[in-house]
């Protein structure tokens, strides 16, 4: 049975579907131009999805589509963007699901620990309720399109997802070159804690979820291991061989170049444990921050 993988041309779609393929699943992709084989259907988030056949009797649907949180500045329009590429998109996929004879099994739909809002120095699992501000906002109705398809008799898992680590892009793939250049510095207090996780334990935990047939709702992918942003500053400067700078750089600096994604998206604190994840059998491959940059590197 197929896998359908929406945002399959992303950093973790990407990282998802060559698993799979490893695996000799067979995967459809459902993209935004129009479809070069039995392999893709064609597809634009907010409109009718059509096309269904090759979606039937599918095993699972992996939603990860979503314009990118960090790539730009925040305008109001982009703001705009944000939401309705993950909020329109879930609606239709959903709605496309909810039409199929035989749906797939299980809907493992994006999200992001920006669900919790600032948590300052507190430990939450996924017993906490949603937080505030704009991206808190934002994956809650994320979510509530997701959650849909169990009206359709879907199992769906939200995943929370933390800091994904690769070279290859995200927000580590960004700040490389100046950490390898002697210029990384914590970022506001440094005291904010970030939680992350590997590509490889990200698509090995997406993997798992699918098989997991009892796990359902909200599922946080992050390593068991939070670390502050001054922590995981000196860790990633050790691991390229150089010195983090000695003075961070000020919210207010920040906030003057990167606007608001940088109090949104920089600035809180997320210290979120995989409590869903662990008790659910999976075992991680990378625990310790040191250890899993230098895999990722």
């Amino acid at each position: 049975m197929a896998i359908i993988v929406t945002g399959a041309s992303g950093l973790l779609g990407t990282a998802l579907t060559e698993a799979l393929r490893a695996e000799g699943r067979e995967v459809v992709r459902l993209v935004r131009r129009p479809a070069r084989g039995p392999g893709e259907v064609s597809w634009r988030p907010g409109e009718r999805l059509s096309g269904l056949d090759a979606l039937e009797g599918a095993e699972a649907a992996v939603h990860l589509a979503g314009a990118s949180i960090g790539d730009r500045r925040w305008s109001e329009a982009y703001k705009r963007e944000l939401v309705t590429s993950r909020v329109d998109s879930t609606r239709t996929l959903v709605g496309a699901l909810r039409e199929l004879s035989s749906p797939p099994e299980v809907l493992l739909s994006a999200s992001g620990v920006d669900f919790y809002g600032d948590t300052g120095d507190r430990e939450i699992d996924e017993s906490a309720g949603k937080g505030a501000g704009f991206l808190a906002d934002l994956c809650g109705r994320w979510e509530g399109e997701a959650v849909r398809a169990e009206e359709a008799g879907v199992r769906t898992v939200l995943l929370r997802s933390g800091l994904v680590l690769s070279k290859r892009g995200g927000a580590l793939g960004r700040v490389l070159p100046l950490f390898r250049m002697g210029l990384g510095a914590p970022l506001g207090s440094g005291r904010q804690y970030w939680s992350w996780i590997t590509v490889a334990d990200w698509v090995g935990a997406v993997l798992h979820l699918i098989r997991e047939r009892e796990v359902r709702g909200p599922v946080n992918l992050t390593s068991p291991s939070p670390v502050t942003n001054t922590e995981f500053t000196r860790t990633l400067a050790k691991a390229v061989g150089r010195s983090a700078m000695p003075i961070p750089v000020p919210a207010f600096a920040l906030s003057l170049g990167l606007g608001e994604f940088a109090r949104a998206g920089l600035l809180p604190s997320h210290r979120v444990l995989p409590g869903r994840l662990a008790d659910s059998g999976y075992r991680f491959a990378h625990t310790r921050l040191d250890a899993a940059l230098s895999a990722v590197l």
